[in-house]
């Protein structure tokens, strides 16, 4: 029986600051030294936010990506992505208009430095559950459909593959038909987003994984797919998700807030659970020819 080669994504900080994420990577050299011990243990695929180093928030800069991504690509073969402005929340910085959020994307795209990028298909409330007691409220992660379209345009344009995160049924829905009316667009990787901390989407259980996979494949049979999820810890959906081939992020940016652990540690321990279920961590190249082969079936299956 062949092995199944599972993507490890590694979420190195997310818009959150180190006032609840204490031990992200914040500095140009941090993110790049926290990337490389993260693909040293397995993590083909890096994720990461830019900050301002001086104000410690983030930073949509191209520029400051490019620094990035060249530092860990110039050690390692892994998949290195930026996020986009987090519109509707404090986070969000300046660009929050339609092309403003996928400006930096753009450019990167247009110099050959990203093979992924963020598109999120849909709005979700982000509150979290200790905050609705106290009146506290949370907010809407805002994407409104000419947002996607832009990013979706972009990825189309570039060959960048977009990365959805799936925070609600809906955003399977319109991510899948959205890209079907983006011709030429590399098939999405559909990040499902479980919670534990936030009320949004379905908590990491066997019921709300079946339920995301199900529509998946009414709506986007051929797509890859991965579990993530903010304030979350999907240790209970390793072993499901090897049986399935469903491939696998963590990070700073997705474990509950305040987590003690390093990125490299968060990535090596998920490593040995996918290995104790069967799995092994795939290569960046294994993750491309996967790709390429998904976007040939794709494209065959019209």
């Amino acid at each position: 029986m062949t092995t199944p080669k599972i993507w490890v994504e590694a979420a190195l900080n997310g818009p959150w600051t180190r006032a609840r994420q204490p031990g992200m990577p914040v500095g140009v050299n941090e993110i790049v030294a926290d990337g490389l011990a993260c693909a040293q243990e397995g993590a083909a695929i890096i994720h990461l936010h830019a900050y301002d180093e001086a104000t410690g928030r983030q930073k949509d800069d191209w520029e400051i990506y490019a620094r990035i991504i060249e530092g860990i690509r110039a050690k390692c073969d892994a998949i290195v992505y930026p996020t986009i402005p987090i519109a509707g929340s404090g986070f969000a910085g300046a660009a929050t208009s339609q092309s403003g959020r996928f400006a930096h994307l753009g450019q990167l795209a247009r110099r050959g430095l990203v093979e992924w990028g963020v598109v999120d298909p849909g709005s979700v409330n982000l509150s979290l559950a200790r905050d609705v007691a106290s009146g506290q409220p949370g907010f809407v992660y805002s994407n409104p459909e000419e947002h996607v379209r832009e990013g979706l345009a972009i990825c189309a344009a570039h060959g960048v593959r977009p990365s959805y995160a799936i925070y609600e049924p809906g955003f399977t829905r319109l991510g899948a038909a959205l890209a079907k009316a983006h011709a030429g667009l590399p098939t999405p990787i559909y990040r499902l987003m479980f919670s534990d901390a936030f009320l949004f989407g379905f908590p990491p259980t066997a019921y709300g994984l079946q339920a995301h996979l199900s529509l998946l494949a009414e709506c986007a049979p051929d797509a890859p797919v991965m579990i993530a999820g903010l304030g979350v810890d999907i240790g209970g959906l390793v072993e499901a998700a090897v049986a399935r081939g469903i491939h696998l992020r963590t990070g700073l940016e997705d474990v509950p807030f305040g987590e003690m652990r390093g990125n490299a540690t968060l990535v090596e321990a998920l490593c040995a659970r996918l290995r104790a279920a069967g799995g092994e961590a795939a290569a960046a190249a294994d993750v491309r020819q996967t790709l390429a082969d998904v976007d040939a079936a794709t494209k065959q299956r019209g």
